[in-house]
């Protein structure tokens, strides 16, 4: 699949097949995500793939009320940006480490693997922080839902990029 093929048909899914995404797949889609621009290259992205003692905890530290949102995807990966204290080269490194964690939803996507991104309040606590082991000096950017996809899923209408440009004189 072509960039641009994967840009305009990669969607989000919430129902997934059983089966985890292999190790291997993931290992791949980690590699693709370290290429994303990077100012002064500091690799500031880090990668969890949650495992089934991580993921109940994270669920404990959800409650009752949003922990079956966690069980939507077979394989979760926890993405965050570490910031080195500098105001600016800590927000380029956050928009990378954004950028990072698209790529690997389009190389998830370009796999035939479906993907969702989510920002869930739990992993902003405490308690969801340390049930995914983030340390102190870590932003945390998305949560990955990964697997295989149960159906299908059309493009949405978008808005004219005519309607989002303008050209500065």
């Amino acid at each position: 699949m072509d960039v641009e093929s994967a840009i305009r048909t990669r969607r989000t899914h919430k129902a997934y097949r059983p089966e985890p995404v292999e190790r291997a797949a993931l290992d791949e889609l980690f590699e693709l995500a370290r290429w994303a621009p990077n100012h002064h290259l500091t690799n500031p992205w880090r990668f969890r793939v949650l495992g089934p003692a991580s993921l109940d905890e994270l669920k404990r530290a959800a409650g009752p009320e949003n922990a079956s949102k966690l069980d939507r995807a077979p394989t979760l990966v926890v993405c965050s940006c570490v910031l080195g204290g500098d105001a600016v080269t800590d927000e380029e490194d956050l928009h990378a480490t954004a950028i990072a964690a698209y790529i690997v939803l389009l190389g998830a996507h370009a796999r035939g693997l479906a993907g969702y991104w989510r920002t869930p309040e739990v992993l902003r606590t405490d308690a969801g922080r340390t049930a995914v082991g983030l340390t102190p000096d870590e932003r945390f950017v998305a949560l990955l839902h990964l697997g295989h996809p149960v159906q299908e899923k059309v493009a949405p209408e978008r808005e004219p990029a005519e309607n989002l440009i303008r050209y500065l004189g």
